[in-house]
């Protein structure tokens, strides 16, 4: 099918456009873009060199899609945003381009980036994830899958947030948040499992109940970290809490307290 490009956007020549593009009023799409088949560009949209956007995304007015980075060290290298498939971006989004450190930002498949959420350079969202009305996500943040985050929290830069964690809305994120928990309160703490979420993307009864030993062990159990991580090896074997020991091993500062 043929693209449906309006007459007051201004697309580059250069810009690789699939098939079934629609691209609204005034949007700016520069040339070293890729955009694949049934994407929506909205009015106002700015897509920026470095854009490589999947199939079927939707991205809403005046939001900005691979905007150079707000890093000191950034001296115009050739760096991108990645974008997967089936993605919404709501309008006045900010998602900024990777530096040198890692030539790259990306958000996965199926994913939910709401108004004035703003990600930074060197960030990487998994699929399916939920970043509520104005999330601000410093650079090097890794958001792994399935995790939503409430509306208005800053994360910290170099911050790693779990698989299935849910964030309360407002709070700073200053530290790593394991996964399947729900962080809440004021300041952010250990509140639990998220387990409403487990539930819906078909966790069993028995798999929550040996996901919450685990988190006993971690929190309640007297040990420091270390030892819990050795406590959670020789007492279980089960993949979920596997995933709980590899975020251990890779955390970058402290975790989320109870």
């Amino acid at each position: 099918m043929s693209n449906k490009i309006h007459p007051t956007a201004i697309v580059s020549p250069k810009a690789k456009l699939g098939d079934n593009v629609q691209v609204a009023t005034y949007a700016i799409i520069e040339a070293d873009v890729e955009i694949g088949d049934g994407t929506i560009v909205g009015p106002h949209a700015c897509i920026y060199d470095g854009a490589r956007i999947g199939n079927n995304v939707k991205i809403f007015q005046s939001a900005a899609v691979s905007n150079a980075p707000q890093d000191l060290k950034y001296a115009g290298e050739k760096t991108y945003f990645h974008v997967g498939d089936n993605t919404v971006i709501r309008e006045f989004a900010t998602l900024h381009r990777g530096t040198i450190d890692t030539n790259n930002s990306r958000i996965g498949n199926d994913c939910l980036i709401m108004a004035y959420a703003h990600i930074a350079h060197d960030c990487v969202i998994g699929n399916n994830c939920i970043i509520a009305n104005s999330v601000q996500i410093a650079g090097h943040v890794v958001v792994e899958d399935w995790v939503i985050i409430g509306g208005g929290c800053l994360v910290h830069q170099f911050g790693i947030i779990g698989q299935h964690a849910m964030i309360q809305g407002g709070l700073q994120v200053a530290h790593d948040v394991p996964p399947y928990v729900l962080a809440a309160s004021l300041p952010m703490k250990y509140s639990g499992l998220n387990v409403v979420g487990l539930r819906r993307r078909g966790f069993s009864n028995d798999d929550i109940e040996i996901i919450k030993e685990a988190y006993k062990t971690l929190y309640h159990s007297g040990l420091n970290v270390s030892d819990a991580k050795i406590a959670l090896t020789n007492k279980f074997n089960n993949s979920y809490v596997d995933k709980i020991i590899e975020f251990l091993d890779k955390a970058k500062r402290s975790i989320l307290k109870k």
